[in-house]
């Protein structure tokens, strides 16, 4: 079964091939650890943890190597811990931690490498030098400039025009540039800025080049997948592989992927219109794995609207599958891979709403399963494709809020909503209604589905 995958570059669907299926390389450019993450910065961590998944059932755990960097050298880092009357290393180390627990509670797997931009100057300064020896680069006035002209296919990424690109780039028309469009690898520092010792003179490397020299150095000149945020086609994207190419006289990458936009409530966040919503805050109110599901709601390449109905509509999903799970609780899961109509939905340009689709097709099935080996054989495809996703490996009886309820008090409700379900069955709307009023009594929350009712105590 062949993966299939939309290439930003060729603006089509493509098979992927990786040039080594021993070897598959993916890079992902990450966070600049200056301030928490927000939902949209998780967007593409979720997304991408989806495609190192696919990528390590295709291929074999052993066989995908997944980078994901942290930018820790930036003005904003800066002018954070100047602030705060901190070293930009406090600051950085303080918020990668942050990032690492929030992304881990939406169920993330650790990438394989997550090298860090301090960690690679002596690899950036070589590329500049080469790039300066090959014609394609320039020191003027303490900066290094990647001249654009030098590139003919320089705009290939993002498909816009010499004027369009220029705009777009927001560049600042110093006198020392050659050309407008020429953008900065390495800046100088002043004395109370912090700065690195390069032939350039002090100073710090642009953000476009961190992410160059770390992609070869720990994937190689040509990887297979270099994936970000839609925002990052231009200018980073653009730009990273101005420098990669003209250094190396090799494509960067085989495959280059973006995902869509994430707005709140149909707006693009901004603290002007105080509709921000930090990882850190959400997973104070909701379990990860909800924000998970949320985020793999809509196709990766289409926008994402990020509401309060969206929360509970995925926290009702995600109860029904839990439902089914507890229901099925003494039967031991058979060992199953993920059914073949679920990994195709995967395989077909990571289309997460079909495979979600299919999951509850198999729920369906596993909550229809009559004898012990029927159920053993749907639970175990159930959790293989539940577990595909990043999805439903918690306990059932802890994701209803179960393990601390007095047996007594829980075989009552048990009881109860067997009752209703029975009324229900029989049409008994009165009988039904009364229990309901008992279970209100009890603070206990009945949600009812196509798998059957699912209930938990509320606080």
């Amino acid at each position: 079964m062949t993966i299939r995958l939309y290439n930003t570059l060729a603006r089509r669907v493509e098979a992927f091939e990786p040039g080594d299926p021993n070897r598959v390389t993916m890079y992902v450019c990450g966070p600049t650890v200056y301030d928490f993450a927000h939902i949209g910065n998780a967007r593409p961590v979720v997304i991408f943890d989806m495609l190192f998944r696919l990528l390590r059932h295709a291929y074999g755990d052993d066989h995908v190597i997944y980078a994901r960097n942290f930018t820790d050298i930036d003005d904003k880092i800066m002018d954070r811990a100047a602030r705060e009357g901190r070293s930009i290393k406090a600051v950085s180390k303080d918020f990668i931690a942050h990032y690492i627990a929030d992304m881990g509670a939406l169920g993330t797997l650790t990438p394989t490498l997550m090298p860090k931009a301090t960690e690679h100057l002596g690899e950036m300064i070589a590329m500049m030098r080469t790039l300066i020896d090959k014609g394609h680069a320039y020191v003027a006035d303490g900066h290094v400039l990647f001249h654009v002209p030098s590139m003919d296919t320089y705009g290939t990424l993002s498909r816009h025009s010499r004027d369009e690109l220029i705009a777009g780039a927001r560049v600042d028309v110093a006198p020392y540039k050659r050309d407008p469009a020429d953008f900065v690898l390495w800046k100088p520092s002043t004395d109370d800025q912090p700065g690195w010792g390069s032939p350039f003179g002090r100073g710090r490397p642009g953000w476009h080049l961190e992410c160059s020299c770390m992609t070869a150095k720990h994937l190689g000149e040509t990887i297979d997948i270099h994936g970000g945020g839609q925002d990052l086609i231009f200018p980073h994207h653009e730009n990273e592989i101005a420098q990669s190419e003209c250094a190396h006289g090799a494509p960067m990458a085989r495959m280059w992927m973006h995902n869509g936009y994430l707005t709140v409530d149909g707006e693009k966040m901004s603290k002007s219109l105080g509709n921000v919503q930090l990882v850190h805050e959400l997973i104070k109110d909701h379990p990860g794995e909800v924000l998970r599901y949320a985020l793999l709601t809509a196709h990766y390449r289409a926008p994402l609207t990020w509401t309060a109905d969206l929360l509970a509509k995925t926290r009702r999903s995600l109860d029904r599958v839990y439902g089914v799970l507890r229901r099925l609780g003494d039967i031991e899961a058979a060992p199953q891979d993920a059914p073949a109509a679920f990994v195709e939905a995967l395989h077909d340009d990571l289309n997460t709403p079909k495979a979600l689709s299919e999951l509850f097709q198999l729920a369906g099935n596993a909550n229809k399963a009559v004898s012990d080996v029927e159920k053993a054989r749907a639970k175990g495809e159930l959790l293989a494709a539940a577990g595909l996703l990043g999805l439903g490996q918690a306990d059932p009886d802890a994701w209803f809020g179960l393990t601390d309820l007095d047996p007594a008090e829980r075989a009552k409700i048990d009881e109860l909503i067997i009752r209703r379900q029975t009324a229900r069955v029989e049409k008994d709307w009165p009988t039904a209604d009364a229990v309901r009023d008992e279970l209100n009594a009890l603070n206990v929350q009945v949600d009812d589905g196509p798998e059957g009712s699912t209930w938990r105590k509320l606080d």
